[in-house]
């Protein structure tokens, strides 16, 4: 992917994704956020094991979202295994959300795993986020076997989607 995008909201607000480090200053803010927003829903961060050098490209990507300049969502992919990229840390601060935010951090997420030749996306997300499970779902996600640190974990969501072009082959 470039290192930044222009696209529009339904409202007609620009939006700039920016590819950034994970470590940069803005991504790292929004990664706490997203951090709180697990402490508040689950009771405490998220403890999967995340090593900046995995969201690099062409290994890995992470985007930041800004509406009109304001840090305003963010969302990331890291290879899960050959041919698989994980989708990581989506998220929109509340004063952007049902504005179509995700949805275009998603698109951009998938088409930029697409482009570096990945031929599925898979992700976990929770019971407890079901704004998270519904855009999922309407994005066309299903159920794939769990993996990770919350494998077994009760009430995680294990989803996975084939990327255009992507063969049929299971996984």
């Amino acid at each position: 992917m470039r290192t930044s995008a222009e696209v529009r909201l339904a409202d007609g607000r620009l939006v700039v994704l920016r590819a950034v480090p994970y470590d940069d200053p803005v991504a790292r803010e929004l990664v706490d956020r997203v951090q709180q927003e697990y402490v508040t829903r689950y009771g405490g961060p998220d403890g999967a094991v995340v090593d900046p050098a995995e969201f690099v490209p062409p290994v890995g990507l992470f985007l930041v979202a800004e509406v009109d300049g304001v840090p305003a969502g963010c969302g990331a992919w890291r290879v899960h295994e050959p041919g698989v990229a994980e989708v990581k840390r989506v998220y929109v601060e509340p004063a952007f959300r049902r504005q179509g935010l995700a949805q275009l951090l998603m698109a951009a997420l998938e088409n930029s795993a697409a482009a570096a030749g990945h031929g599925a996306v898979v992700l976990n997300s929770g019971h407890r986020q079901p704004e998270a499970l519904a855009l999922y779902a309407a994005l066309g996600y299903a159920r794939v076997p769990g993996y990770g640190l919350y494998a077994d974990a009760p009430g995680a969501v294990f989803l996975g989607k084939r990327l255009p072009g992507a063969g049929e082959e299971e996984w």
